[in-house]
C-alpha cells in the first residue's frame, strides 16, 4: 500500500486526495482514464466500495466523470467567458451567429442551444421584479446553452403578457434582432436595467437541466429591464454552473 500525505484521513478521503493530487499535478490529464476500480483496489489495499466512495467524491466535486460502463476519466473543464455587459450590444445581423454564437465559435467551440416557450403563472421572484400580482400570467423564454453538447448556462427571459401577445417572442425560435431590440421595436424600449447575483446550490430542477454533479454551486443573475418611465418589462434569470463560468465585467474610467 502506497503512503502519502493525509495517512490520518479515512481510506476514501485518501483515495480522492491521492487522485485530485494526480489530476491538479498533470499526471491525470483532462479526458484521461482513471485507473480502475479493481487497480486502486490493489493500490490502497482497500475493498473496492471504499474505491467506488473516493470517486464518488470526485464526481461530487466535478473533477471526474463516470462513463459507465467504461470506467471514470478526468473531466475537461473548458470555461465559458460570461460577460453581463455583452447583454445591452447590438445583436450580430443573423440570427445563426447571435452574441452567444459568435462568442464560442471565436473560440473554436461549438455552440447550440434548445428554446422552449410557455404561458405560466408567474413565479414570485419574476412577479416581485416585474411588479406584477403572483400567479400573474407571463410569457417564459427558456433556453439551455451548450458548448461541445455539454450544457452550460440557462437563460430563461419572462414578459408581462400584455405587451408580447401574439407577437414572435410567443414563437419558440431565435429572434433575429434580438428581444431587447424586438421589445424596442413593440414600443417597449428599454432605458436601464438592474443585475442581481445570488451564489446558492442548485434546484433540482436547475441540475437537471444542467446535468449537474453533486456538490456544484450555481451563480444566478437576474436582469430586470425597464423603460424610461420605469416600467419593468422583462426579467430574465440566468444559472451559472459555478464549474464552468469565468464571470467577466468590462468597466471604462470617467
Amino acid at each position: 500500500m502506497n503512503t502519502f500525505r493525509g495517512a490520518t484521513l479515512p481510506a476514501y478521503q485518501r483515495i480522492a486526495a491521492s487522485l485530485r493530487d494526480r489530476i491538479t499535478s498533470g499526471a491525470l490529464a483532462p479526458g484521461e482514464q482513471l485507473p480502475t476500480e479493481q487497480e486502486l483496489s490493489e493500490e490502497f489495499g482497500v475493498a473496492r466500495q471504499t474505491v467506488r466512495n473516493g470517486l464518488g467524491a470526485l464526481v461530487a466535486e466535478g473533477l471526474v466523470v463516470s462513463r459507465r460502463p467504461h470506467g471514470h476519466f478526468v473531466r475537461q473543464l473548458e470555461h465559458m467567458v460570461y460577460r453581463p455587459q455583452a447583454e445591452s450590444r447590438p445583436q450580430p445581423a443573423t440570427p445563426e451567429m447571435d452574441r452567444y454564437c459568435q462568442q464560442i465559435t471565436a473560440e473554436g467551440r461549438v455552440p447550440s442551444q434548445t428554446i422552449e416557450v410557455s404561458l405560466i403563472k408567474a413565479p414570485a421572484e419574476i412577479a416581485k421584479r416585474l411588479e406584477l400580482a403572483e400567479g400573474e400570467l407571463v410569457v417564459a423564454r427558456r433556453r439551455v446553452r451548450f458548448i461541445n453538447g455539454e450544457p452550460v448556462n440557462t437563460n430563461d427571459s419572462h414578459f408581462p403578457l400584455d405587451i408580447v401577445r401574439d407577437s414572435e417572442i410567443m414563437s419558440p425560435a431565435d429572434i433575429a434582432q434580438g428581444t431587447n431590440q424586438y421589445l424596442a421595436d413593440l414600443g417597449h424600449p428599454q432605458a436601464r436595467a438592474i443585475d442581481e447575483y445570488f451564489i446558492r446550490m442548485p434546484t433540482p430542477d436547475e441540475a437537471q437541466r444542467l446535468s449537474l454533479g453533486a456538490g456544484t454551486p450555481v451563480a444566478l443573475h437576474y436582469v430586470t429591464g425597464y423603460t424610461q418611465d420605469g416600467r419593468p418589462v422583462r426579467c430574465t434569470s440566468n444559472v451559472l454552473p459555478g464549474d464552468r463560468h469565468v464571470i467577466v465585467y468590462e468597466r471604462a474610467w470617467e
